[in-house]
């Protein structure tokens, strides 16, 4: 059930507009440098912390991090962590990160980037 983002409704059904749908993985992580977000694993525990970076694999690096394990019962504190990218189940990010990608994300060249 996806509801546009009003700040990119002009764009919608375009698809190399500011639709959320359309931009690269990297880039969106990338700008979201700095901002809380809440990784889950395959395994399904989740991380909740700030990202500091991530590098082009999806490795992420995060700061102040509370880590849940999958069943809810066990809570740990972190100053920070390292996720490998091919653990991650999904990433939640605020709304305003979409505010932040760079309008030259690789969404206008047309290719899949595979």
């Amino acid at each position: 059930n996806h509801q546009p983002n009003p700040r990119s409704a002009s764009s919608i059904g375009e698809p190399t507009g500011g639709d959320p749908l359309t931009m690269l993985p990297l880039s969106l992580l990338r700008a979201a440098s700095g901002s809380p977000m809440l990784v889950e694993l395959k395994g399904g525990d989740t991380y909740n912390g700030r990202l500091v970076n991530c590098d082009g694999w999806m490795n992420l690096n995060l700061r102040d991090v509370v880590c849940t394990s999958a069943d809810g019962e066990k809570f740990w504190r972190m100053r920070e962590c390292y996720v490998r990218g091919s653990s991650v189940k999904y990433v939640r990010l605020p709304d305003d990160v979409l505010d932040r990608v760079p309008e030259d994300d690789g969404r206008h060249r047309g290719t899949s980037g595979g």
